[in-house]
């Protein structure tokens, strides 16, 4: 089983917020994010829907920058 904060993909951190208990009442990265199905469908199916992947992985590190540029 993959340790929720850490990425199922690569094992990096995820930076979850549900994932710390410190700020699992916190909204999370990747609800203001569009995660290409694809993305998803490329993981082992036991992986799926075990963690949160890393921005990296998910493939919206662009999409988070340009949200973080909005924000300034």
């Amino acid at each position: 089983m993959n340790p929720p904060d850490l990425c199922p993909a690569c094992g990096a951190r995820n930076d979850c917020t549900l994932a710390d208990p410190r700020t699992a009442a916190q909204t999370c990265w990747c609800y203001g994010v569009t995660i290409d199905p694809a993305v998803l469908q490329a993981l082992p199916a036991q992986l799926r829907n075990a963690s949160c992947l890393c921005p990296r992985c998910a493939e919206v590190e662009a999409q988070l920058q340009a949200a973080a540029r909005l924000i300034e």
